[in-house]
């Protein structure tokens, strides 16, 4: 099942230092060997997102991201970053495979069931933790190759297969564990059944751009779920898609919660923003449109403080969007080029990047002010991702009643 996280790594203009990248963008590539870079990259990110599980961490310093990923992204593999890997798929963030592989609480004795091969990385992260890792993949190229990879670097007990995720690999079955690196609407029934009494599972579930990363127990035959964080991760293809009774309408795009007014008693987060970075909500009564908003706070140039969220829309009908905010700055300074924005990424439907436009970008100091402007849809776009907050840039931006829709014809 071919289905990486697409966190900011699609998002260009995040693509260097947005998401907390080793090195800040622009900046000349230190001369670093792969094991410092990868080292660099644990100590700054996996373990300062949180991470506290050291056979985990140990996992990650050891693992070669750069040997899962294009040689010619190779030169980013050790930045908290998603990247192509082909297919219109990505090799998800660092961070994501850590806090993934950290809630399933991998035993040496572990049967682990991955659905969703991808590149192969997150398999390999989990060889060393477990005795078996069983991984299934939907596009039989990526499949193919992850397998090739695993096999080349000596990854002796994974085992994977091309084939549907949804209906697990019962062969092999009751696993231990199971992670799901891909978003259904529910849960599939087989690996409910296929996951033993007792074990853990760790799935983003939801709609096709709103979604939770849950970890569910099996207890006495049944899950019980534990709401983790918002997330954004591709749709669960095959059997998992055909079954999805929500989907999305791309000749209506917008946003969910553009006022920032709602959170999530689950995961306490800010309802439909994902992967927020240095943000805060605010209710101290200087909110321009109801009673919340939301601060983006950097002091590290190059450091990443942002949110994201993703819609449809099909630049064949949906020829331009209306973009507008308000908000307010104070002392922004930009690092290497970059500026705080409001940042939208258009996607085909091999998700590959045909068009960047955006509201901002804004520096200095100012107080709060209606911004507004008209973007133009590139005609290939079926789906987009909007970044919001400083990048990399230093400062304060605070932001409220953000509205993108469908310009009127």
């Amino acid at each position: 099942m071919s289905c990486r996280n697409r966190l900011v790594a699609t998002l260009v203009v995040f693509l260097q230092a947005g998401t907390g990248a080793a090195w800040p963008a622009g900046a000349a590539e230190p001369a670093l060997s792969a094991e410092a870079a990868r080292n660099k990259m644990v100590d700054e990110e996996v373990i300062g997102a949180g991470v506290k599980d050291p056979r985990v961490i140990d996992s990650m310093r050891k693992t070669p991201r750069h040997e899962f990923v294009p040689a010619a992204d190779r030169k980013n593999a050790y930045f908290d970053m998603a990247l192509p890997i082909g297919s219109g798929q990505t090799i998800s963030p660092p961070v994501i495979v850590a806090f993934m592989t950290e809630q399933l609480e991998p035993e040496p004795t572990d049967s682990v069931l991955e659905i969703g091969t991808g590149s192969g990385y997150q398999a390999a992260v989990l060889s060393p933790l477990v005795d078996k890792v069983y991984s299934i993949e939907i596009v039989e190229s990526l499949g193919r190759r992850a397998a090739a990879a695993l096999k080349h670097l000596k990854y002796k007990n994974v085992f994977t297969k091309v084939g549907d995720g949804y209906q697990g690999w019962a062969e092999h079955a009751p696993f231990d564990k199971i992670i799901v690196t891909c978003s259904p609407e529910n849960v599939p029934q087989p690996l409910v059944d296929q996951l033993k009494e007792g074990g853990r599972m760790i799935v983003p579930l939801g709609e096709r751009y709103q979604q939770t990363l849950y970890l569910f127990k099996k207890q006495n035959g049944k899950l019980v779920s534990e709401a983790l964080r918002p997330t954004l991760f591709v749709p669960m293809t095959g059997a998992a898609e055909d079954q999805r009774r929500v989907k999305p309408d791309p000749l209506r795009p917008g946003i969910v919660n553009g006022g920032f007014e709602e959170s999530s008693d689950e995961t306490g987060g800010v309802v439909g923003w994902h992967y927020p970075r240095q943000m805060e909500a605010a209710t101290d009564g200087e909110a321009r449109e109801g009673k919340r908003y939301v601060t983006f706070h950097n002091a590290e140039s190059g450091r990443g403080a942002q949110a994201l969220q993703a819609f449809g829309v099909d630049g064949r009908k949906v020829t331009q969007l209306d973009v507008s905010a308000w908000v307010r700055a104070k002392d922004i300074q930009p690092a290497v080029d970059q500026l705080p924005m409001v940042a939208i990424t258009f996607y085909d439907e091999r998700r590959a990047t045909v068009g960047v436009r955006g509201l901002g970008p804004w520096r200095g100091t100012f107080d709060w002010r209606r911004e507004h402007d008209r973007v133009k849809v590139p005609p290939a776009a079926r789906e987009a991702i909007v970044g919001i907050g400083l990048l990399g840039a230093t400062g304060a931006l605070s932001m409220d009643d953000l509205s993108i829709t469908a310009a009127a014809k």
